[in-house]
């Protein structure tokens, strides 16, 4: 056995151990892109795992530096993070990828729209109205009155028109509302917590979903006798039937929604009774201008609820604010995403966490694309209709998107690490970039080499698999990209081990065209192929 110390702790491991290996065995994270154990362990590139060792000032890659007796390590220091950070943003000046596509960026209710159009195209509507219930508590409601900035935020909009993801919503929630069999989330385990929510329009019911299914109980009240505020005051049967809203208020109610109307807060329940009653108090009670600020015990203008911005939380301890009651203007998509993230603050706050809103998530995006690539990526999308038949209208308008968004984006290891190091994607940025490409199979791996890092898993695990042609690396230097031989198509190339190329590619550039089955294999739910030989 083998002793060292990395940044101050000792451990004991095997000889033969890297450096990576003993800082694991402490449960110290580093980080690593090009390395796979049993497939890719010795031959480093990315250098994003590198320490320093002793007192020498450069540093080393830690997954192929072996471990020594004595060693010291130092994995946390400022300079190595600096080091690690310089890497990957050398990484990101050769990157051509949106983490996050644009209309997804831009929708309030923070719909994941990509990856529910993909569902759709492939016919997949119990799995699409499930993928758009994670965030989106009325997709029903915004397929119908939503100001739709997604629209203007589509990449395609510029070329020949945008998707029309408005309507795409719209027909995922249809088939759930006319299902015999609607799709209900189900809830975590109960906490014991209750929480109180004034306030029963777009806000504080999207709250109360989310908190429902958080495992925490919901009374929400309102100061009229239905739920619904704006949705249903504000919008005429023709815009907004009501067989919509109250059938996707239903599913709230179903998971265990309490409802108190003709309750008003000040007049006939008290904020200090509330807070006697339940562990926690949502204040959503739309326009201020409506509302007696005096009586919401509250620090409150006739203008707005007074809040810190970064959790949402009033001057009084345990009471949330959100919605129109915070800022001015009403807009239905942001007003239910404003109750997602109070739902979000709030469970942290009953779980003892520190309560911090969700900040601004990390993603590259690709820069303005040349008329030849707007073309060659319209080619792409609509190859990637299966044959199943399409719903009508809804059908046509999946298979126009681009899907500008990663398939891989929610494990991306390339993401993750970048985000947790502060990494600036346009630190060097040049004038010249490579073309954009979308190499694919009908129905089966996507390949995106301006993606790809070129750390080589893909090209291991075929060669292990004895691939028949498998993938190899064309060019020297900072142009090397992996590319299939001989000028043979990636069906050919990835015979028998596509879902492990798919499962270990530290940054999605590798994917297939089903949404679900690339979501499966990412999770681990197939068992890996590749062995070490």
């Amino acid at each position: 056995m083998i002793k060292l110390t990395i940044d101050g702790r000792p451990i004991e491991v095997p000889e033969g151990s890297s450096v990576l290996d003993a800082a694991r065995a402490l449960g110290t994270n580093i980080p690593t892109l090009c390395h796979l154990p049993g497939v890719k362990e010795n031959r480093p590139s990315c250098l994003a795992c590198v320490v320093r060792i002793g007192k020498d000032p450069k540093v080393v890659p830690s997954c192929s530096t072996k471990a020594v007796e004595g060693m010291v390590v130092s994995s946390e220091a400022d300079d190595v993070k600096a080091m690690r950070r310089a890497a990957l943003e050398l990484l990101f000046s050769d990157h051509l990828g949106d983490c996050v596509s644009i209309c997804q960026r831009v929708c309030p209710a923070r719909l994941q729209i990509p990856a529910m159009i993909r569902l759709v195209a492939a016919g997949e509507m119990k799995n699409a109205i499930a993928l758009a219930k994670e965030t989106t508590v009325f997709p029903g409601v915004l397929g119908r009155i939503c100001k739709a900035p997604c629209e203007k935020g589509c990449r395609r909009g510029k070329f020949d028109g945008a998707v029309e993801i408005k309507m795409l919503e719209r027909e995922v929630a249809n088939q759930d509302l006319a299902s015999a069999e609607r799709f209900v989330t189900n809830c975590k385990l109960p906490t014991g917590k209750r929480v109180a929510i004034v306030g029963a329009g777009a806000t504080g019911l999207s709250a109360a979903y989310f908190l429902l299914l958080s495992g925490h109980k919901c009374v929400v009240f309102d100061d009229h006798a239905e739920p619904g505020g704006a949705m249903r005051s504000g919008t005429s049967e023709a815009e907004l039937p009501r067989a919509v809203l109250d059938g996707e208020i239903e599913i709230i109610r179903r998971i265990g929604m309490g409802f108190r109307g003709n309750a008003r807060l000040g007049r006939d329940i008290k904020m200090d009774e509330l807070r006697l009653q339940f562990d926690a108090v949502v204040l959503a009670v739309g326009d201020m201008q409506k509302t007696d600020a005096a009586g919401l015990g509250v620090d409150a203008t006739p203008k707005s609820i007074r809040i810190n911005a970064t959790n949402y939380q009033t001057n009084v301890p345990g009471v949330f604010a959100g919605g129109t009651c915070v800022r001015s203007g009403y807009d239905p998509a942001r007003s239910v995403g404003d109750g997602k993230i109070l739902a979000e603050c709030v469970d942290q706050f009953l779980r003892g966490k520190p309560v911090q809103a969700a900040q601004k998530i990390f993603t590259s995006t690709i820069p303005r694309l040349s008329a030849a690539e707007n073309l060659e990526i319209t080619k792409g999308s609509n190859a990637s209709l299966t044959s199943h038949e399409l719903i009508g209208e809804a059908g046509k308008a999946a298979g126009r998107c681009w899907h500008c968004d990663c398939r891989a984006a929610g494990d991306c290891r390339l993401r993750i690490f970048s985000a947790e190091l502060g990494v600036n994607v346009n630190a060097f940025t040049g004038e010249h970039r490579r073309q954009f490409q979308f190499i694919r199979q009908p129905a089966g791996v996507i390949f995106e080499p301006g993606k790809c890092i070129s750390c080589g898993i893909c090209v291991e695990i075929a060669a292990q698999a004895k691939e028949p042609l498998g993938l190899t690396f064309i060019g020297r230097g900072f142009d090397v990209k992996v590319r299939v031989p001989l000028n043979g198509s990636i069906s050919e190339a990835l015979q028998k081990v596509a879902d492990d190329c798919v499962r270990y590619c530290p940054t999605g550039s590798l994917a297939f065209e089903d949404e679900t089955r690339t979501r499966a294999v990412r999770k681990g739910h197939h068992s890996p192929s590749c062995k070490n030989t």
